[in-house]
């Protein structure tokens, strides 16, 4: 049986604890007191991923089989998420190479001979080449690729997209492909307890406007109206067939399976294998260093596939998710404390600037919670990461402008989507970059912005351990050198005995606030 998540209080005989810090791990011996909140074990998985698969497509949840959907003459279209799931990467063979392969096989048997395959990302780069055969596989990549039967989402491309609807915002804008399709089957990897659902197309399939609809401050800061009311949208018009399959948290290559055990469950061997991960890690260039942290890829395994309609597989696959991610934690922290790792969503196969590392830090992780974050309002959230001003040009172009145009002028997300998202969203040259090369759309930084200020106006300070002070400042946060002067900076709006929570993750740790 999986061991659930685990809150331990520090005490005299606890060793000191591992805290990710960009690309390296430091060892912090925590205030006694501190609780310290670990990740469960990941779920046991699926004995045979072939025979899941086929078992979700032949009895799935509020729709008939897959099979009695496909037909002869129909027009189909597969559409699956993209490489900002999982993190890090999975390795060979992914899961959606064969969730696909089994779909296409069936519509093969049916008789479907005009199916068409698409990347759903949304507003996040375009795939290449070889991350699309890593994805789908050899063989499908094959059969696909070369007569463009297989290809990235363009939410920029006007002649490419059709409207279904609108909403009170606008439009609600898909892909022709898909909107013109007799059936939708949309295949995705889920790690966190997302939305999911008709949500997930649309982010993945929009128009850029409509996916602003959903990620857009309105949407962010409102109350969750408006991706509703374009999932009913989407929902109302598109038959659609989703396929979801929940992932455990094996988020360690083998070589470094011992980061995912307690400190304290660590033998010689464990302990000097992380002498030798530190060492190591501190003698190498930061470059090389950094790619091949971007590099390691996941030992990732499947504990269950669902199918069906869109709102009951997302209601699978979070219950799933759930049983494996949630930790009880019996009451808030005054002060949080996360280690943010290098590795992140939007940085794959690229490196991660000081706006994804905030974004990681405060929005996946803090914002990780089932109603009430770990750390109390007003209370303060002490973070790890160096913090260091790197930008990939081809990646993240409008990320630099962001950083030095915006972020000196103001914080305010509200002022940012007053005077500065649509010159973001309406750019002409982010747009040139973001269709024709492999460039994330220019105003995702805004979006994630918002993101970040949402747990930005939760909390009385950040304060960022061991990073830049110049490039905190201009975020609008505060740096530390050590811990304990992280707890000093913020002793005058929690007090000097605060109640302090650490964090343990990775892996994905959703709190559940008793």
């Amino acid at each position: 049986m999986a061991r659930s998540g685990f809150v331990l209080n520090v005490d005299d005989r606890t060793p000191p604890l591992i805290v990710p810090s960009g690309d390296s791990l430091e060892l912090e011996r925590f205030p006694l007191g501190t609780r310290v909140i670990y990740p469960a074990e990941s779920l046991d998985a699926v004995p045979d991923l072939n025979d899941a698969v086929n078992g979700a497509l032949d009895a799935p949840l509020d729709s008939e089989p897959l099979d009695a959907l496909l037909r002869a003459g129909m027009k189909l279209t597969v559409a699956f998420d993209d490489i900002t799931v999982p993190t890090p990467a999975m390795r060979r063979p992914d899961v959606r190479g064969a969730i696909v392969e089994a779909v296409l096989t069936r519509a093969a048997q049916a008789g479907v001979d005009d199916v068409e395959l698409i990347c759903g990302n949304g507003l996040n780069r375009r795939l290449t080449a070889a991350e699309f055969s890593h994805i789908l596989g050899e063989r499908v990549f094959r059969s696909f690729y070369a007569d463009e039967r297989l290809r990235n989402h363009d939410a920029e491309d006007g002649e490419g997209l059709t409207t279904l609807g609108t909403t009170e915002p606008g439009a609600v804008e898909i892909n022709t492909r898909a909107a013109s399709s007799d059936l939708v089957i949309y295949v995705q990897l889920v790690t966190t307890p997302q939305a999911g659902g008709a949500r997930s197309l649309a982010l993945g399939l929009g128009g850029a406007a409509t996916i602003g609809q959903i990620s857009g401050l309105a949407a962010i800061s409102g109350d969750g109206s408006g991706p509703e009311a374009v999932a009913n949208v989407i929902t109302s018009v598109l038959p659609i067939f989703q396929i979801d399959a929940v992932l455990d948290n094996h988020i360690f290559p083998p070589a470094l399976e011992f980061l995912g055990k307690r400190e304290w469950e660590w033998r010689l061997k464990d302990q000097a294998r992380l002498h030798a991960v530190r060492r190591a890690l501190a003698a190498m260039p930061r470059r090389l260093r950094q790619r091949m942290v971007n590099a390691a890829q996941a030992d990732f395994h499947t504990t269950s596939i669902s199918a069906g309609s869109p709102d009951a597989v997302a209601a699978a696959s979070r219950e799933q998710i759930l049983a494996q991610q949630l930790v009880e934690v019996p009451n808030q922290a005054d002060v949080g404390v996360i280690g943010v790792p290098q590795r992140n969503p939007y940085s794959a196969d690229s490196m991660t600037n000081p706006i994804l590392s905030a974004w990681l830090g405060l929005r996946a992780l803090f914002g990780a919670h089932t109603g009430q974050p770990f750390v109390r309002e007003g209370g303060a959230l002490v973070l790890y990461s160096p913090m260091t001003v790197e930008f990939s040009p081809l990646h993240h172009p409008s990320y630099v402008d962001f950083f030095a145009d915006v972020l000196t002028s103001t914080t305010d997300p509200v002022q940012i989507a007053s005077d500065f998202e649509t010159k973001y969203a309406t750019d002409p040259w982010y747009a040139h970059l973001y269709r024709t090369s492999h460039a994330f759309h220019g105003v995702h930084p805004c979006y994630l912005w918002y993101q970040i200020a949402e747990a930005r106006r939760h909390l009385s300070e950040v304060v960022w351990v061991g990073a830049e002070r110049r490039t905190v400042d201009r975020l609008g946060f505060r740096a530390a050198s050590t811990l304990a002067d992280a707890l000093e900076i913020v002793a005058a709006s929690v007090g000097r005995t605060p109640a302090i929570s650490y964090l343990h993750a990775p892996p994905q740790i959703v709190v559940d606030v008793r």
